[in-house]
């Protein structure tokens, strides 16, 4: 009788640990799925992207087959515009809203794509074809034509009523970076020389997901007068200017049919009003003149195309975004 207890009670306590191994395994298996995570699509990118396997003639690069993003870039010497060594010429950035690229030859200026989609479409833009981003496709495309002026919120010098852009630079630099909850492109000209100084300028411009603009931060290695950003402009475009009610903040802005395409955009710089020295007309833009200064200074730009995916369609909605954005600006001291 004892012995049969004995057998009884070692079969239940087998049985028990095994019920307790599979429950064990069971939950392991339950935090496992618990804890699998989904890759989330970037809303933000940022690249620079050179053709290999070619040659410089003079200064244009010839033959190559197929460009390669990289992340840091010494311009070489030889580089201009339409040397067809840099896809679609410079480096470029974007959110789901919109996409810029930055001329990253003598003429410095800021383009915009419009974007009709809210993925991320750089990596594709220009392969194809080295210009084919002019011409209308599935995402979007170039729509601004910058002609001499410094796009949007470019920089250049104001001397002697024109602009002065990046003729002469010892060297020039780019590197560019990808984090989750930003972008960033930065530019390092060495040696800029205009009319009778010559400085050092760092540039970082940034975008977050969500928004349009780009945080513009420039710092010159010295206080010289003339520094200046802008607008480009076009005929029968009328400026919009409008300051905070602080008066710590203000704002330049454009809105009309100023396309390749053409139809309606919409352009502005906000600006911390201690910054700017004062507002002019230049040849081909709508000036902001920063005071001299060493330390850096920060300003933000954005464009807001009518074709965007839910995009901004009238000027009255243009003018009602951005000044919620200004009022943004005035009780917080940033975007």
């Amino acid at each position: 009788m004892k012995k049969s207890s004995l057998i009884l009670c070692s079969l239940l306590t087998a049985s028990l640990i095994g019920c307790k191994t599979e429950t064990k395994k069971e939950e392991k298996t339950e935090v496992t799925v618990e804890t699998e995570e989904v890759e989330k699509a970037p809303k933000t990118y940022a690249e620079i992207s050179v053709r290999e396997g070619g040659e410089w003639v003079d200064r244009k690069y010839e033959g190559g087959s197929a460009f390669k993003n990289v992340e840091s870039l010494d311009v070489p010497k030889e580089h201009t515009d339409h040397s067809y060594y840099i896809r679609y010429e410079g480096p470029g950035w974007e959110s789901d809203k919109v996409g810029y690229r930055l001329y990253l030859d003598w003429r410095n200026a800021i383009d915009i794509f419009g974007k009709k989609t809210d993925d991320m479409v750089l990596p594709n833009v220009g392969q194809d074809n080295f210009d084919s981003y002019h011409e209308m496709s599935d995402w979007g495309m170039d729509i601004l034509k910058a002609g001499k002026s410094l796009g949007i919120g470019s920089i250049g010098r104001f001397k002697d009523g024109k602009v002065l852009h990046f003729e002469e630079v010892d060297a020039t630099s780019a590197r560019v970076e990808n984090k989750t909850d930003a972008s960033s492109v930065y530019i390092d000209y060495t040696g800029w020389a205009t009319a009778d100084e010559k400085i050092d300028l760092k540039s970082k411009l940034s975008i977050t997901p969500e928004h349009r603009y780009t945080k513009h931060t420039i710092t010159p290695s010295k206080a010289i007068e003339g520094i200046c950003t802008g607008i480009v402009k076009f005929d029968g475009i009328d400026l919009i200017k409008k300051q905070s009610e602080s008066n710590n903040w203000a704002y330049i802005a454009t809105y009309g049919e100023q396309t390749l395409v053409p139809d309606k955009l919409g352009m502005v710089i906000f600006y911390k009003t201690s910054d700017i020295e004062k507002s002019v007309e230049g040849p081909d833009d709508h000036l902001l003149i920063f005071k001299p200064t060493d330390k850096a200074v920060s300003y933000y730009f954005l464009g807001a195309w009518e074709k965007e995916k839910d995009g901004i369609t009238t000027k009255e909605a243009f003018v009602k975004h951005i000044d919620q954005l200004l009022n943004q600006l005035d009780q917080n001291g940033k975007l």
